[in-house]
């Protein structure tokens, strides 16, 4: 493993030497990771967007991407745009990347399960803000506010997610 890699661990989120406590899937870890199931899949996941809320933080990095107000992550795995985002209106199943809250104030997104999803076999794996201290997720990965646009600042396309 590299330096570069951002490692999950039992505890905390490794990253360049620094080890910042993070939260995981409500589940745990799975190797076999399905739609709903609460788990943080297993393996070695590349980086390969990052996406912020012009409206509430700046760019972060050079290669992020705003979220607009017609943004959406397609979570229904019964349609050809599975695990893909996706604009407004959109009938099917989706998440709404531009929230309320700011749990997707600044979002990076792995190759889970992308860019070729396998129907029902998990979306939307992000690393991104935590609701408050350690409280699980519904699979991805999360952070403090500062904590998150710190690695942010430092991360370069490609990066690894290492789960364990």
């Amino acid at each position: 493993m590299k330096p570069s890699d951002l490692v999950l661990t039992p505890t905390h989120l490794r990253f360049l030497g620094r080890r910042f406590p993070c939260a995981r899937g409500r589940c745990g870890l799975t190797k076999a990771k399905r739609e709903g199931d609460g788990a943080t899949p297993r393996g070695v996941h590349r980086v390969v967007g990052m996406l912020y809320r012009p409206d509430r933080v700046a760019p972060p990095a050079n290669w992020a991407v705003p979220i607009g107000p017609s943004d959406l992550w397609s979570d229904d795995p019964g349609h050809e745009d599975y695990n893909q985002m996706v604009r407004a209106p959109y009938p099917h199943g989706h998440e709404r990347l531009r929230r309320a809250d700011p749990l997707y104030d600044l979002v990076l997104i792995t190759d889970w399960n992308w860019p070729r999803a396998v129907r029902g076999h998990g979306s939307a794996i992000f690393v991104h803000q935590w609701r408050k201290p350690r409280h699980p997720t519904e699979g991805c990965v999360a952070l403090r506010r500062d904590h998150l646009h710190w690695i942010a600042e430092r991360l370069t396309p490609g990066a690894r997610l290492v789960v364990r």
